[in-house]
């Protein structure tokens, strides 16, 4: 027991290295190998590096062609593996302490009151039907609505899921007090502090990409391309004029790559959005949960071609950027050399789809902020003295190592869409889910008047109408003859 203890204590030392062994130890290791075998090996990584992006792009735009559903499917299981990696690393992190309690309380007390995978994978599961529900409850009230079974048996979950998951995560939260034990309260917390950070931290805001699936498909591919698009011409202007360091996080990052990595983003997304704009699969919201079902719509105006003069550009940014660039202009800031090139290119106009200059604006974070998500992460690997979160990705580390930035984006493109994109507009979903919080009276009020209103557009026959309408009474003075019965006893 004794010697696990000096190797936990070894493995958390302060002087250790990236690669877990200290100074002293690095020393003594085995001379380096030969040029040839270096080579022989960054071969080998590389191809292995290839095959696994080739494989992940060609799994990505498959799930794209599949649909929506399939998406959402594959983002909860880039989550789940995320979230194992991460509480792997939770366990190891306090594996120290594990030892200590171990010692103390017997293995068999150490089981019983540890907060194991099996409650951290229960909060998560708590917090993805949270999340997951929340997103898709108009499309989900579509599908259960199309079946009388299916709306008595889900249509209390539906007008209850908050509370519902409250209740769950209560239970969870009791159950964890309840196994307290003296001498281990500094363990228990800290497992369960790393359970809610991660869930927090990573899960929730990476499952913001289900909303922006069913808002359209361009609201998820176009963020994600961003951020690939941005990573890779910051890794190509580094590794060609790279000399100015960026930050000590990341000592190969350099001013230079990021920005390139600015530029090309930027420029890159004005012609990939006018691209995915031409085509419905991309534009058209998704208002149910069918699966291989063609999408078409008639397009937004947002998605549309249109004429822009030069003085019209600033005002297809979302505010309050024509408002800064109003305040430029007065303050005169270089408008002396602005106002001659301003005035020759008057006349000049061009045509644009709305959408690209939001693409723009969604690149300039994508290029500045999101990479930070990734600074974060090397600083969390640093501090854990790790290479990578995993190996679930052969060749590229842990699912974690790949998605660092794109869950920083997934909650911008989330907010900014919800801000300054999306209009309100009535869908079915939304109507069914608004109902569903009215009573039963109401709700039997409603159909009786919308059966009225679709028999005078002659949509329905009046026969039909007058069966629903008799039907609706018969049921609504039953429900208050029950009402007087209960009021009376």
């Amino acid at each position: 027991m004794s010697q696990q203890t000096s190797q936990s204590n070894h493995a958390y030392d302060s002087d250790a290295n990236m690669d877990g062994r200290t100074d002293d130890e690095q020393e003594h290791q085995e001379p380096p190998a030969s040029k040839e075998q270096q080579r022989i090996s960054k071969i080998r990584s590389f191809r292995i590096r290839t095959v696994s992006t080739v494989v992940l792009i060609g799994s990505f735009l498959g799930f794209i062609w599949s649909g929506h559903v399939p998406l959402m499917f594959m983002i909860f299981c880039i989550q789940f593996a995320m979230v194992r990696e991460l509480f792997r690393l939770a366990q190891k992190a306090q594996q120290e302490y594990a030892i200590i309690a171990e010692q103390r309380h017997g293995r068999r007390g150490f089981r019983k009151a540890k907060l194991g995978y099996s409650q951290q994978w229960y909060f998560f599961a708590v917090a993805a039907f949270w999340m997951y529900l929340r997103f898709v409850k108009n499309q989900l009230v579509v599908e259960i609505t199309s079946s009388a079974k299916l709306a008595h048996l889900f249509g209390w979950i539906m007008r209850r899921h908050s509370l519902i998951a409250y209740t769950l995560y209560t239970g969870g939260f009791v159950t964890f007090v309840l196994r307290l034990q003296k001498r281990m309260y500094t363990y228990q917390f800290a497992q369960y502090a790393w359970t809610h950070m991660i869930l927090l931290v990573v899960f929730i805001p990476s499952s913001f990409f289900v909303s922006n699936i069913f808002d359209g498909l361009m609201w998820f591919l176009l963020p994600c391309s961003l951020v690939i698009i941005n990573d890779i011409g910051a890794y190509l202007f580094g590794m060609c004029f790279g000399h100015r360091k960026l930050i000590q996080l990341s000592p190969k990052k350099t001013w230079e790559g990021f920005i390139g990595g600015c530029l090309t983003t930027v420029i890159a997304s004005w012609y990939l959005a006018g691209f995915l704009s031409r085509f419905k699969w991309m534009t058209c919201p998704r208002t149910d949960l069918s699966v291989y079902s063609w999408l078409d719509c008639e397009p937004d105006d947002l998605y549309k071609l249109r004429m822009y003069s030069l003085h019209e550009v600033q005002d297809s940014f979302p505010h309050p950027i024509p408002d800064y660039l109003d305040l430029w202009r007065q303050k005169g800031l270089l408008m002396q050399y602005l106002n001659p090139v301003l005035s020759a290119l008057g006349s000049f106009s061009f045509t644009a789809r709305p959408m690209q200059f939001h693409a723009v604006v969604l690149a300039a974070f994508a290029s500045i902020i999101a990479p930070f998500g990734g600074f974060f992460a090397s600083g969390f690997k640093r501090g854990f003295k790790i290479k990578d979160f995993g190996d679930s990705i052969p060749g590229h580390g842990g699912m974690t190592d790949r998605m660092d930035c794109q869950i920083v984006m997934a909650t911008f493109g989330y907010l900014y869409f919800n801000n300054y994109v999306a209009r309100e507009t009535l869908a079915v979903g939304g109507v069914l889910t608004s109902m569903l919080q009215l009573g039963p009276d109401q709700q039997l009020e409603l159909f009786s008047k919308l059966a009225n209103i679709l028999a005078g557009d002659e949509l329905l026959p009046e026969e039909f109408v007058h069966d629903i309408t008799e039907t609706i009474k018969a049921r609504a003075d039953a429900l208050s003859s029950g009402r007087i019965c209960s009021a009376s006893l």
